[in-house]
């Protein structure tokens, strides 16, 4: 890849869909909190911490990154790290971003849900009037944990309803399949919430379509698996059901041995509505641009790639009509000047 596409990656505006905020923590910030929380952890240094990201699959970074959310005590603890990860954000030149919180993994260690909610939110209300950047909450449900528990952290959630664009599912896919939840994701329907879930990551093609008929999901996290079923990937291409996709994770949990197996190039050229994210950017390796470069240096895709990316992640956005629209225009004006 040449610099010139380098440099148009890293500064064309852009939204991200999948990223996980417990997932932003960097080792650095968790010593930090640690010690202002008195938090023993299970490492002696930042070194022996980062080095510990040595995952083989799905569940072996799900311990990891459990154990790093446990210095997550305080409202401003939960401000500290949404701020760094919105900066994070602004220096990739991202507009908006959609952030998946996991209410579960604080409120089963005694940490009320407003507090987890009222530290995301007005880190992001702040970030928004420092430099413009837009962020909405997606509250996730943890899937190796049971409906009922997820009927419980919904209607724990309820005292700030407005504060809350979405619900998605996420966390051990093997063995919890989507209509697990459907229940509580008709309830979401009612309230009104906008409805995605993972699927189609470690988890078989038969799970996006299961999210997609009975939890009616209007997008598809990872989603990557979709290719083993061709009228299933001919369905998603011709409903624009959108994959917030994530290379390096992809990667760095075994879906592809390598980038350069990885099938973006193929979602898109199957027409479907692909985005890159960084799902947990402090434990694989690299925040959205990093995505993109990466992603761009092994496979064969293109500025006219770049551009089709870019628009879909604000097409794929819960943003209003108008503010979508407003992005699109920004990006049509920053390719057209890059041409």
């Amino acid at each position: 890849m040449n610099e010139e596409l380098a440099n148009l990656l890293r500064g064309m505006p852009k939204a991200e869909l999948h990223i996980h905020i417990e997932g932003s923590l960097e080792p650095e910030l968790i010593f930090s909190l640690a010690r202002r929380n008195r938090v023993k952890l299970a490492y002696d240094s930042v070194e022996a911490l980062r080095s510990a990201y040595a995952f083989t699959d799905l569940q072996s970074f799900l311990d990891i990154y459990y154990a790093g959310a446990s210095v997550l005590l305080q409202e401003q603890d939960f401000y500290d790290m949404t701020a760094a990860y919105l900066e994070r954000a602004r220096q990739d030149n991202v507009r908006h971003v959609e952030i998946f919180f996991d209410p579960q993994t604080h409120t089963s260690r005694g940490v009320d849900i407003g507090v987890v909610i009222r530290g995301i939110h007005r880190a992001v209300q702040d970030a928004t009037a420092a430099s413009g950047i837009s962020g909405s909450l997606i509250l996730c449900f943890l899937r190796h944990l049971s409906e009922q528990d997820a009927l419980d952290t919904l209607e724990q959630a309820m005292p700030w309803r407005e504060l809350i664009v979405g619900v998605g599912l996420d966390s051990s896919e093997q063995g919890h399949p989507p209509e697990k939840f459907a229940r509580v994701f008709a309830r979401c329907g009612e309230l009104g919430l906008h409805r995605v879930a993972h699927a189609g990551e470690e988890g078989p093609p038969a799970y996006i379509e299961t999210a997609l008929n009975l939890l009616h999901v209007e997008r598809i996290d990872h989603g990557v698996r979709c290719l083993e079923d061709p009228a299933l990937t001919r369905r998603l291409a011709e409903q624009r059901v959108p994959l917030t996709v994530c290379p390096l994770s992809n990667v760095k949990l075994r879906v592809f041995n390598d980038m350069k197996d990885h099938n973006l190039v193929e979602l898109l050229r199957k027409g479907i509505v692909a985005t890159v994210n960084s799902d947990d950017p402090a434990y694989f390796g690299g925040y959205v641009n990093d995505n993109y470069l990466q992603a761009f240096s092994a496979l064969p895709l293109t500025q006219d790639d770049a551009r089709q990316l870019a628009r879909n992640s604000f097409s794929a956005s819960f943003l209003p009509h108008a503010d979508k629209e407003r992005h699109l225009s920004e990006v049509e004006r920053f390719f057209a000047g890059a041409a």
